[in-house]
């Protein structure tokens, strides 16, 4: 039995423990939150030396409805020329040639929300302003822009597609038009994209690609809109390339639209719906570039030759189609949706399509696919069914048949 002396002596320690306990927890969660939350004084001065690198500075800016900062940049100072490749590039403004009955600069089909509040004028590009909180979200200052370690993966049980593939020849271009939906996304790194490729080399070893389209990313843009963009890697995603102009490369010409910004509008289920047309060829009597036009018959920029080895010549094959990231949380498939979200057996005004397909084949000749070959490896999740020079694709992600 204590003695009552010892008993308070017990009863005081007790109390300055809890008491201690009281203020020391708080001060621990906050100091992990320090920690977890904000840059050390090294990685602070990376992420200020890497905003200044891709926010050159201003002639105009313009703050969109959605959020976005849209920079008007002299499209001499534009971040392409960072690259050392391009150091004494000078711009094509436009290609050499167009093919019979082509004209470029007619007015997009589509619009993005910062128009409302603004144009850049002519002799500048526009440029999404990258902030702070996109480079915290990327991990560190040098993975902006570019596909993540999760993203970067080849598991295809990471990275699912549905997509049809023409190959067997040598590609000068393509061309084609997609319908633009809003897909629903599950996880922050998880991302749904409807796109073409045109590669060269073999995939995880050598591969060459330049790629375009529209996607949802929480991950890059911190929101969930659909978004346009480009996306290019001369070495299988492994050090070179990223998305839009995260990285020197993609050299722009246009003044009026800008990749990475949100697009509008967007195809209702059942309803009303709009497309986005791309057409990219090399320009062979000029220096070889790949040119992108986009949205009708307009000229965006382009991919200087000089960036990669392989497609420095012509691409192997050209595909098409829809990408989204599964992280199989907890065990079960994704809910993220690719295209309308719907398969493609919903067809018309349901699911998401490409069409008016065509490839700018060896001969030089631009043509409809002719050797093509799908590839649809969880066809319960997300499928395609192809009709020749279009097809429908998309779905659910996670369903009955798709646990």
């Amino acid at each position: 039995m204590a003695l009552p002396c010892e008993s308070e002596r017990r009863w005081s320690r007790a109390i300055k423990m809890i008491f201690c306990l009281f203020f020391l927890i708080p001060m621990s969660s906050a100091g992990n939150r320090n920690t977890n939350t904000i840059f050390g004084k090294k990685q602070k001065l990376e992420v200020q030396q890497q905003l200044k690198r891709l926010n050159k500075p201003a002639l105009k800016s313009i703050k969109s409805p959605d959020g976005d900062i849209i920079d008007c940049i002299d499209i001499y100072k534009q971040p392409a020329f960072d690259h050392p490749l391009l150091k004494n590039h000078t711009i094509q403004m436009r290609p050499s040639s167009y093919p019979k009955g082509f004209s470029a600069n007619s007015k997009p089909k589509f619009s993005q929300p910062w128009h409302l509040n603004g144009r850049c004028p002519k002799g500048t590009i526009p440029i999404r302003r990258t902030k702070e909180e996109d480079l915290l979200r990327a991990g560190s200052a040098a993975n902006y822009g570019r596909k993540n370690h999760i993203q970067n993966t080849i598991d295809e049980n990471v990275h699912q597609h549905a997509t049809l593939t023409e190959d067997g020849d040598r590609y000068y271009g393509m061309m084609a038009e997609m319908n633009v939906w809003n897909p629903h996304t599950q996880e922050r790194d998880e991302f749904s994209v409807s796109q073409f490729w045109m590669i060269a080399g073999r995939n995880g070893v050598d591969l060459n690609s330049i790629e375009a389209g529209t996607m949802v990313s929480q991950s890059l843009y911190g929101d969930k809109n659909t978004r346009l963009f480009t996306f290019w890697t001369a070495d299988a995603y492994t050090n070179t390339g990223c998305f839009n102009l995260g990285c020197p490369g993609f050299v722009q010409v246009s003044h009026q639209i800008a990749m990475g910004a949100t697009l509008s509008p967007l195809s209702v289920y059942n309803g009303p719906q709009y497309t986005v047309n791309f057409y990219v060829r090399r320009d062979i009597h000029g220096d070889g570039n790949w040119w992108l036009t986009i949205a009708d018959r307009f000229d965006l920029g382009y991919w200087p030759s000089s960036l990669f080895p392989l497609l420095s010549d012509t691409a192997e094959a050209v595909k098409w189609g829809g990408e989204v990231i599964n992280l199989n949380k907890d065990g079960q498939h994704t809910t993220t949706q690719m295209g309308s979200g719907h398969f493609a057996e919903e067809g018309p005004n349901k699911a998401c399509f490409f069409k008016n397909l065509n490839v700018i084949d060896g001969k030089k000749l631009l043509r409809a696919p002719s050797h093509t070959h799908t590839f649809i490896p969880k066809p319960n999740c997300y499928n395609l069914l192809d009709y020749g020079d279009y097809f429908y694709f998309g779905g659910p992600g996670r369903n009955p048949n798709c646990p």
